[in-house]
């Protein structure tokens, strides 16, 4: 059985790994927030833009398909039929994609402004 250590440190290297894909693929502005202290939900917030709705459900698609090479898959994704907003939840990392004004208008790094963010 892994020790509590051993999961933090997997849980944050899934958020660095999702943050690398977003990288990788274009996203922008891709941040990592630490939201343990702060929420009983997740552990982690991902969140990126991209420039269209198209690369924000291609991000959406690249994120899941590298989480199914690791032997993952996100609880529950939301947002993929309108793709201004794609929440891929995955536990204790919660992934937000939106399009750059949809990310403007929510603004959850000011909503989650009390987490530090992880570089």
């Amino acid at each position: 059985m892994p020790s509590l250590k051993g999961v933090l440190l997997q849980t944050k290297q899934i958020a660095l790994s999702v943050k690398n894909i977003c990288e990788e693929k274009k996203g922008e502005d891709v941040i990592i927030l630490d939201v343990r202290k702060i929420s009983d939900i997740t552990s982690y917030f991902v969140i990126a833009h991209g420039n269209s709705t198209r690369h924000v459900s291609a991000l959406a698609d690249y994120i899941r398909e590298d989480l199914k090479q690791k032997k993952m898959k996100p609880w529950h994704v939301d947002g993929m039929s309108e793709a201004t907003w794609v929440v891929l939840d995955c536990g204790d990392v919660m992934v937000h994609v939106f399009t750059k004004d949809t990310r403007k208008y929510y603004n959850l790094e000011r909503l989650w402004g009390d987490a530090p963010r992880i570089t």
